[in-house]
């Protein structure tokens, strides 16, 4: 078999056929996996409400709105939770970009005077052994019952009534921090009434 000429057309050619074959597989792959991705993530979305809300017979998906944050230009998702009507709990999507690794998602539950009713940890980026300690209950458990209005939320370390996890206290003040923003985004822009 002879061999062609490496010619500068025949090199772009080449680039060019390679290229558009590596972008129509990686399409195709993109298309198959979106639909799947979206349910996974709406699942885990689901989950969470149920984690931290009381008992509820609505839909909080689709009467989801959003609260924009006080000198910010993002807002929190709120999902009402509601039986037989009444408002009965809020879980609200917040976040605090101070964690040690980046951006810690909680999804908080407030009922309707403010209290914290419980929190589930969505996504973060600590440490492993010690900031994702975050997520146990020995550590969320100091949250739930409380209302951030006459409790602060702040580590022990910082004036406040939060015992830090070891070795993790700026994850503990990040997760602190957004549950802190939930209840004050909340308390100003929320429909809890």
């Amino acid at each position: 078999m002879a061999q062609k000429e490496s010619t500068l057309f025949n090199m772009i050619s080449s680039l060019v056929v390679v290229t558009l074959i590596a972008s129509t597989a990686l399409g195709y792959v993109y298309e198959l996996t979106k639909g799947p991705i979206a349910e996974a993530k709406l699942a885990k979305k689901l989950k969470a409400i149920d984690e931290v809300v009381l008992e509820y017979n609505n839909k909080p998906v689709e009467e989801m709105y959003k609260i924009p944050i006080e000198g910010s230009a993002d807002s929190l998702e709120v999902y009402p939770a509601k039986k037989e009507g009444k408002l009965v709990a809020s879980a609200i999507r917040t976040y605090s970009p101070k964690g040690y690794g980046g951006n810690v998602w909680l999804m908080v539950g407030m009922l309707p005077d403010g209290s914290i009713h419980n929190i589930s940890v969505l996504e973060h980026h600590e440490t492993p052994g010690l900031g994702t300690k975050m997520a146990d209950d020995a550590f969320k458990n100091q949250f739930l019952g409380k209302n951030p209005a006459s409790f602060d939320l702040s580590v022990k370390k910082d004036g406040g009534n939060i015992d830090a996890l070891s070795g993790a206290t700026i994850s503990s003040r990040a997760f602190g921090h957004a549950a802190q923003l939930a209840f004050d985004t909340y308390m100003k822009g929320g429909k809890h009434e």
